[in-house]
């Protein structure tokens, strides 16, 4: 069965930057399980699966804008730590939920503290760089219809309700 829209498909990977550290990897634990054509991956891999099969690997560059997008220095602002009303104790590498200028909800991290001026990254930690995937793909299978309404796989691997 080939990879295609509403499938279930489950790989093996591992993700390194340019410099060869890894970044994150499935080995030693169970299959990444998704639903192709949902989103649920980054764009560039899920185009680059596309049309394969059970057994198939490859070694794909995902572009920035094909994964999490160029860095843009609009997401970094300093605010007072007045704004953190409630946490004991700020630290650098911290998250939060803010508004973003579109009004939608993001993440921001703490990227410095200096006195009472804290400054936040509104950036994805992996915006603005190449990402170097090696995949293997384990499984394709039909989606159940569930899975495809719900718009992310269920049980082994995937989402639990």
């Amino acid at each position: 069965m080939l990879i295609a829209a509403n499938k279930a498909v489950s790989i093996d990977y591992t993700l390194t930057n340019d410099a060869g550290e890894v970044i994150d990897s499935s080995a030693g634990g169970a299959p990444l399980v998704y639903l192709h054509g949902a989103a649920n991956i980054i764009p560039g891999l899920e185009k680059a699966l596309e049309g394969k099969q059970a057994g198939d690997e490859l070694t794909v560059a995902i572009e920035p804008e094909d994964a999490y997008g160029e860095y843009s220095a609009e997401l970094v602002s300093t605010l007072s730590s007045k704004m953190f009303e409630g946490v004991d104790q700020l630290e650098v590498g911290m998250q939060f939920h803010a508004s973003a200028p579109d009004g939608q909800m993001q993440i921001v991290t703490i990227r410095d503290i200096d006195g009472d001026d804290v400054t936040v990254d509104g950036n994805h930690p992996l915006a603005g760089q190449r990402l170097n995937f090696k995949v293997k793909v384990v499984d394709v299978r039909e989606a159940s219809e569930e899975e495809i309404a719900h718009r992310h796989i269920h049980g082994e691997g995937g989402h639990h309700h």
